[in-house]
């Protein structure tokens, strides 16, 4: 089965998103998208099959529970299936990171007034606690 054919399924989708935060039992994998999808837990059993048997998922018996975690290798085999369409994107991508950029520069000053210290030497602090003094 091709990545993308793995990929396209949105209840596989969603489980990795799940397990891109770390290792996760099966049992909590399956209450959260039966719960979002509706489905049944063998059919949870089954989706997360195909991630394993796919390659994008490895799970790990853990006493009575079997604890899934991604595989990052077909990920990436599947992100290096995009590289010929980057070309497409990446420049517009590049564009947009350097408008953002110019837009927090924009705001910098706004946000962050220059620091408007006196100048050195000039005493004019000092020249007032005289005045006191000499009252």
């Amino acid at each position: 089965m091709h990545a993308l054919d793995v990929l396209g399924d949105p209840v596989r989708r969603r489980l990795l998103e799940l397990l891109a935060d770390g290792e996760r039992s099966a049992g909590d994998l399956g209450e959260i998208v039966q719960l979002e999808f509706g489905i049944s837990q063998p059919a949870v059993s089954q989706h997360l099959r195909v991630l394993r048997e796919s390659g994008f998922a490895t799970a790990r018996p853990e006493g009575t529970r079997r604890l899934y975690a991604i595989d990052p290798a077909q990920l990436e085999a599947a992100d290096s299936w995009f590289d010929p369409f980057r070309r497409m994107w990446q420049p517009k991508l590049d564009a947009l990171a350097t408008e953002l950029a110019r837009g927090r520069r924009a705001r910098r000053p706004a946000a962050h007034p220059p620091d408007r210290r006196e100048p050195a030497g000039d005493d004019s602090d000092s020249s007032s606690n005289d005045d006191d003094e000499e009252n």
